[in-house]
């Protein structure tokens, strides 16, 4: 049997076994392999039903009486309640809206001030925080991956800028040594968007505490891909989009958390109307409202948000759960990377993904000297991923709508266009 008809043989036993084989139905999908989640996730079939309810109906006959009696007011509490397991948190953590980048920017320069409320004397178990006031250097400096996507470094000068900080770039790895009396915050990305390296989150958040800093976590890339374990390992601030593997839909609204002891610190630098204690008081002077609330700035993105809602129900089935998802989205990526030694020629493409499950997100990227025109044939040939400059084919995994025999197709037809 040759190769390539043993390991479409090996998709096809693979596809059988998989626990989670039925979610793929509940998306819309095509002939398409479509590789490209981690930009954009599929449609979930029964969301045009429920934005038409809303459109039509909660918007179209209540009208303004849909804030109350379609709950849409409490939408970004309820919603990121969803959310929170699936990072690994308890309810009343979470709260959906604004955009990726607005959330990093709350998150980072609350995370600052609260540092340097502190003083230098924070730290201890679970977090930083809790210190007495003078008690040591001034907090002025700002850690910030330095493979982050671009808006996470754009905005982390900023926040510095906004705070009096100096901003240090600084790879992930060398994050513990980097860390000293004056570090106010580091902010990381769990998932490299390039390159698809999983971070350590658990021991890059225990090195922040132990230096009284406070740790701010991009979970773009792992949301709904892997286990997070927000309150396991003591994350104090975290942002992610709600696009990629949480299907919530082109600009979907994106998240954030603040770990239930640090709310009553969490001095957002934009308070809006939605997070004032008495929103319809009108009051000429802000007070926060207490819990994630604190979070919201101005009035939800109702249509989206909602689309959002609807797109979680996938994961009310018994058989999603994030350990499900993890092991399928291993096995998936193995199984490409196997398929790519055995039908792309030696030395055309290269892994730059690691290899270490404990090292890997949900995204496979290869390095190729044409990439960019690699994926626009490929993308022809019915097999979508995304390109990153200069070199990096990117391959996204979801595991509620990919396959084994998808992971298959596109690594053989990625031989073939690679061939010519």
């Amino acid at each position: 049997m040759s190769e390539p008809r043993s390991l479409a043989g090996e998709a096809e036993q693979l596809d059988a076994a998989d626990g989670l084989a039925a979610v793929r139905e509940r998306f819309v999908l095509d002939d398409v392999t479509y590789l490209d989640g981690n930009s954009l996730g599929a449609l979930p079939a029964h969301v045009p039903a429920r934005v038409a309810d809303v459109v039509g109906r909660q918007w179209g006959e209540l009208r303004i009486r849909s804030w109350e009696e379609s709950g849409w007011w409490t939408a970004p509490e309820r919603i990121g309640d969803r959310i929170a397991p699936l990072v690994g948190a308890a309810a009343g953590q979470v709260v959906v809206g604004d955009s990726t980048s607005v959330n990093v920017f709350k998150a980072l320069v609350a995370a600052v001030r609260m540092a340097q409320e502190d003083g230098g004397a924070g730290g201890g178990d679970g977090g930083a925080g809790g210190g007495d006031g003078g008690a040591g250097p001034v907090r002025d400096e700002i850690l910030v991956d330095a493979t982050t996507f671009p808006t996470d470094g754009y905005i982390a000068e900023s926040a510095a800028r906004m705070t009096g900080c100096a901003l240090r770039p600084v790879a992930p790895a060398e994050v513990p040594g980097a860390l000293g009396d004056r570090t106010a915050a580091v902010l990381l990305n769990h998932v490299d968007y390039r390159s698809g390296r999983l971070h350590d989150l658990p021991g890059l958040t225990a090195a922040v505490h132990a230096a009284g800093a406070y740790a701010v976590w991009d979970l773009c890339h792992s949301a709904g891909a892997l286990p997070v374990g927000l309150d396991e390992h003591g994350v104090d601030l975290a942002v992610g989009c709600t696009y990629k593997y949480l299907n919530g839909g082109p600009g979907s609204p994106a998240y954030l958390y603040v770990r239930r002891d640090l709310q009553p610190r969490f001095d957002s630098p934009l308070p809006g109307w939605n997070s004032h204690a008495e929103p319809f008081g009108m009051r000429p002077a802000y007070a926060p409202a207490s819990g994630a609330v604190r979070g919201r700035v101005g009035t939800p993105d109702i249509l989206s948000l909602l689309a959002l809602d609807a797109a979680l129900d996938v994961w009310d089935e018994d058989a999603v759960s994030v350990a499900a998802v993890r092991a399928k989205s291993l096995a998936l990526t193995d199984f490409f990377l196997r398929c790519v030694g055995a039908y792309v020629p030696d030395g055309r493409v290269e892994s730059v993904t690691p290899a270490a499950h404990a090292e890997r997100g949900s995204q496979v990227a290869l390095r190729c000297e044409d990439a960019g025109e690699v994926m626009k044939r490929l993308i022809e040939r019915g097999v979508v991923g995304d390109y990153r400059a200069p070199d990096v084919l990117r391959f996204g995994f979801t595991p509620l709508y990919v396959g084994f025999a998808d992971v298959e197709r596109a690594a053989r037809v990625l031989s073939r266009t690679l061939a010519g």
